[in-house]
């Protein structure tokens, strides 16, 4: 079984064949998915999903994206759903400077309050990377020394298509990495980047509806599709693929505390 361990099935994209979507992911040897925020309806959407479906689950944060508007309050909701029973992870948090640099302190200061929030909360932090690497683990060492329990710090660098450097410092700061579609396009380096990775410290994702691996690049992504991810992932590593599916599914099991009974 595979576990897609980053998927937004809220969004709309899904909403006239979410139940085939689901089917189709559970066919493919999905049987858990989680889901990540971008903001605070986006939490109650995904935990109404999980309390109607089983294997899925939720993560509360606000998008780096979301922080040029967000207020302290609405941080304040999404700490408040980290109590939940259907929320696993603070996610997805982090530094987006692809799109706009104008408001990167705020963008920091919410990284640092959901990495607090983390910790205090004691779950796993799923952080969204875009253009930002070097930031990010300046932060996440900040904040790592600064904490009363740094070993509570852990997660998830979400849509990994860094160098090795990058790939160690999270891992020594007690992070996965997430791979998803990119890794499988032939235009990407990020397969010769995860050579470097032990694959215990690997997790698969789609970040569905976006990113779909080969061979449905271009179309909608969905569950099913990191069935691809995992098998790119077992030519790069020269394993079969049921045993890194075995590993990856252990990996996010463990990162998520998933007992199998939830």
């Amino acid at each position: 079984m595979i576990v897609d361990t980053h998927a937004h099935l809220y969004l709309d994209q899904f909403d006239d064949d979410r139940d085939a979507v689901l089917r189709r992911a559970h066919g493919a040897g999905v049987d858990v998915i989680v889901m990540p925020a971008i903001d605070v309806p986006s939490i109650q959407q995904a935990v109404d999903l999980c309390e109607e479906r089983e294997g899925l689950y939720a993560m509360a944060a606000l998008h780096p994206s979301e922080t040029e508007d967000a207020t302290e309050e609405a941080f304040e909701a999404v700490a408040e759903w980290c109590a939940h029973p259907s929320v696993v992870a603070v996610g997805e948090s982090g530094l987006d400077y692809y799109w706009d640099r104008s408001f990167d302190d705020r963008q920091q200061h919410f990284f640092r309050k959901h990495i607090r929030l983390a910790i205090e909360a004691d779950l796993p932090l799923v952080i969204h990377n875009r253009d930002a690497a070097d930031d990010i683990l300046a932060i996440l060492e900040e904040e790592h020394a600064r904490a009363d329990v740094p070993e509570k710090m852990r997660g998830i660098l979400h849509c990994y298509v860094d160098p090795p450097d990058v790939a160690e410092r999270a891992w020594n700061l007690g992070f996965y990495l997430g791979v998803g579609g990119i890794m499988t396009f032939s235009n990407s380096d990020v397969d010769q980047y995860v050579k470097e990775v032990p694959l215990d410290r690997i997790v698969v994702e789609t970040d569905s509806p976006y990113l779909a691996p080969e061979p449905n690049r271009g179309d909608r992504n969905e569950p099913a599709y990191v069935r691809h991810v995992v098998a790119r992932l077992a030519e790069i590593k020269d394993r079969p693929l049921e045993t890194v599916a075995e590993i990856t599914t252990r990996n996010a099991r463990a990162i998520y505390e998933l007992d199998g009974t939830r």
